[in-house]
């Protein structure tokens, strides 16, 4: 399956000829291949590693062109779901990154820039949770994409920066880290 949608998005990619210039806005969604922080049953001192899992994001980007150098801030929610033993976590939040990129050759670019994240929902298979401990944090972002026209594609990590915990309602010393990285690959397409 990862297989094929690599072989789509290149086909996409070599079909389109010419170079993105200028300021726009647009459109952009994607996957995103994700987990979040360890989940801790202090109670009875287990300690479990998620299991990644795919989630997606949709939204909105700008891009402000400043010759071989350009800003794109973007808007986005963004849904991701990592697996534990004792359940799903599933996470809906806003993001909004500030990036700033260099074209490189043709249609190659590099990019890099803070994220800011709300988190609107957190949810745990069968259990109750509070509010994260931030609903506000923030992140980080590296990527490398290929603009074109009218459409571009990129991949990107993000690391969340601060530390971000989820306490179990129901259960005393049960808590999940809310802090999450992932691997993005978005598709845009300017308007």
């Amino acid at each position: 399956m990862i297989k094929k949608l690599v072989f789509l998005c290149f086909l996409l990619v070599t079909s389109i000829t010419f170079a993105q210039k200028g300021s726009g806005i647009g459109i952009k969604g994607g996957l995103n291949y994700n987990s979040n922080g360890d989940f801790d049953n202090n109670f009875q001192n287990i300690t479990e590693n998620p299991t990644k899992n795919v989630g997606f994001h949709l939204g909105l980007y700008g891009k402000i062109d400043l010759g071989p150098l350009y800003i794109r801030p973007e808007a986005l929610y963004t849904r991701t779901q990592s697996e534990y033993d004792s359940g799903d976590l599933k996470i809906s939040k806003i993001d909004v990154p500030l990036l700033l990129g260099i074209d490189i050759i043709g249609p190659l670019t590099v990019f890099a820039g803070p994220s800011a994240q709300y988190i609107l929902t957190n949810e745990f298979e069968d259990f109750e949770l509070e509010e994260a401990m931030d609903t506000f944090t923030v992140g980080a972002q590296l990527g490398v994409g290929f603009n074109f026209e009218n459409f571009g594609i990129d991949v990107r990590y993000e690391r969340g920066l601060n530390e971000n915990e989820i306490e179990f309602t129901d259960i005393a010393l049960n808590r999940v880290d809310a802090r999450q990285e992932q691997v993005i690959l978005g598709l845009s397409f300017k308007l």
